[in-house]
């Protein structure tokens, strides 16, 4: 059972800003963090060991996600083991291909063998997925981040992709599926349906949970409210 709102699926927030990351912990309402070079960019970090250092001082019980972001194998598991150092509860992120669309599974093969925990991320095909699935350590606790919302962005319906994906992973009882780059709310319910681990939701998603079976009316008469209120603000007149 996720520790949010009662939902059957683990909620991670997803972001790089370290006070927001550190909020979302003390408030017991998430179960983990993922995070990605992109998103640290955005968030103005500029040390990746310092933000690290500084996110694992307080979250030290959580699952936290961090990513390798050379392009290079070899470079790549370097930054794997480094990374993994960090922290018991770092499980890191290795993307399924590098640049030029070669795949990671020997790597990620080499990787879980040696016990490193990975979130292998960046997987949209189920040809990937099933690679995935074959070469991870079955004894070592693994995250397959499907890009669910990348996938509706194609205009493919990932609701079936995941819960085939959520079925063939059933074989390795320690890896657990996350759904990946959510668009709306309605994704956490579609990836609670769909039998998923994990869901990444960004701090905008998880401020609208509290509408969970909100009053439908009372919502419209909300917006209608906001509305009204935004053109007083503004000072418009007819």
């Amino acid at each position: 059972m996720g520790a949010l709102n009662g939902f059957a699926i683990d909620i991670y927030a997803d972001g790089a800003n370290v006070e927001d990351m550190v909020a979302a912990y003390r408030s017991g309402q998430v179960d983990g963090f993922t995070t990605n070079p992109t998103l640290m960019a955005k968030a103005g970090v500029r040390d990746y060991r310092a933000f690290a250092r500084e996110v694992l001082e307080t979250i030290r019980d959580l699952p936290v996600c961090f990513e390798v972001f050379e392009d290079g194998f070899e470079a790549m598991g370097r930054q794997a083991r480094e990374i993994a150092s960090w922290g018991e509860n770092v499980f890191v992120k290795v993307p399924i291909t590098n640049t030029r669309g070669e795949s990671s599974v020997p790597l990620i093969r080499e990787l879980t063998a040696d016990g490193l925990r990975l979130n292998v991320t960046a997987v949209l095909a189920p040809s990937q997925w099933r690679a995935v699935i074959e070469a991870v350590n079955p004894d070592v606790p693994a995250i397959l981040s499907i890009f669910a919302g990348r996938i509706a962005d194609t205009g493919r319906d990932p609701v079936p992709l995941l819960r085939q994906a959520v079925e063939e992973a059933k074989r390795r009882p320690r890896l657990k599926v996350l759904w990946a780059s959510p668009r709306e709310v309605l994704n956490i319910y579609q990836a609670e349906a769909c039998g998923c681990h994990i869901i990444a939701v960004t701090p905008e998603l998880r401020a609208k949970l509290p509408l969970r079976g909100k009053d439908l009316e009372e919502f419209s008469r909300e917006t209608v409210q906001m509305f009204r209120d935004d053109a007083v603000r503004a000072g418009y007149t007819l």
